[in-house]
């Protein structure tokens, strides 16, 4: 069978240090929100991946964890993922946040991202983000500087958040796309299915309404489903911590914490699912989690490697 060579498709791994504005940049792309996103450094622990189509070309996007030395073995498996999706990719994009980074050396002398650029032959773009946080001056400098390397086949400034120049980005990544038939329908925007995606919300408000190691601590799973006609659909949703004493800090004092919580994804769960929600929450203790392979597979951490 002749291949379809006038058709563009390919995915695209978005690689970063935590907090650069990895998952940010996949939802402007998108066009939608798909990743969830919060002020705080490791919000991403799995890469998600994101569909764009049109007519003429299909772009795979995989937002990634933000790249770290792993301190424990969750981090192992979110960098894992990291190196999976590099492998997988037809165009990598490096994305430095110059506000944390102002001379992109911290980005760019990192083991992953350095290897990546010096060793891998696959095309790749360098996005400076945030740079209205920052002086023309000093990103056309950046530019300058980025551009006499040469490990890029495209240096653009952008600001994820405010959606500037990221038309320019999505050009760049098609240029760079093979020649290749569509991987997914049209009508798919996302791989994983509905449960994961409200997981995610619900962790998202833990990230936004909980300090210090809590948000980092828990995870969460959907333990019921159910999609009703005639009433709201119905979910039962499961908050796993790691120590005894982070469960009265999650429900909080006669459980004011919780019920806030509950509130806030609810919400966010009936926009997403553009349909009403009764949503229950319970917490349960499962003894450093993040450390423990048995667990870390259940959570779907820990994946066969093809």
């Amino acid at each position: 069978m002749a291949k379809d060579i006038s058709t563009k498709s390919g995915y695209v791994a978005i690689l970063g240090k935590p907090n650069a504005g990895k998952s940010t940049l996949m939802n402007a792309l998108l066009g939608q929100k798909l990743s969830i996103v919060t002020s705080k450094p490791q919000t991403t622990r799995k890469r998600i991946l994101g569909i764009l189509s049109e007519e003429d070309f299909q772009v795979i996007f995989l937002d990634t964890p933000g790249i770290m030395e792993p301190a424990y073995l969750l981090q192992e498996k979110m960098m894992d993922d990291v190196e999976l999706s590099i492998r997988d990719a037809d165009v990598i994009i490096i994305l430095l946040d110059v506000e944390a980074d102002s001379t992109g050396e911290s980005t760019l002398k990192d083991k992953t991202i350095s290897s990546v650029i010096l060793k891998n032959k696959k095309p790749k773009l360098m996005i400076i983000n945030k740079v209205d946080l920052s002086s023309q001056e000093h990103i056309k400098a950046l530019i300058k500087k980025f551009e006499s390397d040469k490990n890029f086949e495209n240096i653009i400034p952008i600001s994820a958040t405010l959606g500037y120049n990221i038309s320019s980005v999505l050009s760049a990544i098609v240029e760079l796309l093979p020649f290749h038939p569509k991987y997914f329908p049209d009508d798919i925007v996302a791989q994983d299915d509905e449960r994961f995606f409200v997981s995610e919300i619900i962790r998202e408000k833990i990230f936004e309404l909980y300090k210090e190691e809590i948000p980092y601590s828990c995870e969460v799973l959907i333990a019921d489903f159910k999609e009703r006609e005639e009433k709201k659909n119905y979910i039962s949703a499961e908050i796993v911590i790691e120590k005894e004493s982070q469960k009265g800090i999650l429900i909080g004092k006669q459980g004011t914490a919780i019920k806030k919580l509950g509130q806030a994804a609810r919400e966010a769960v009936e926009d997403f699912l553009q349909k009403p929600v009764y949503l229950e929450l319970r917490v349960k203790v499962r003894n450093k989690w993040r450390s423990d392979e048995k667990m870390l597979k259940s959570f779907g951490y820990i994946r066969n490697k093809e």
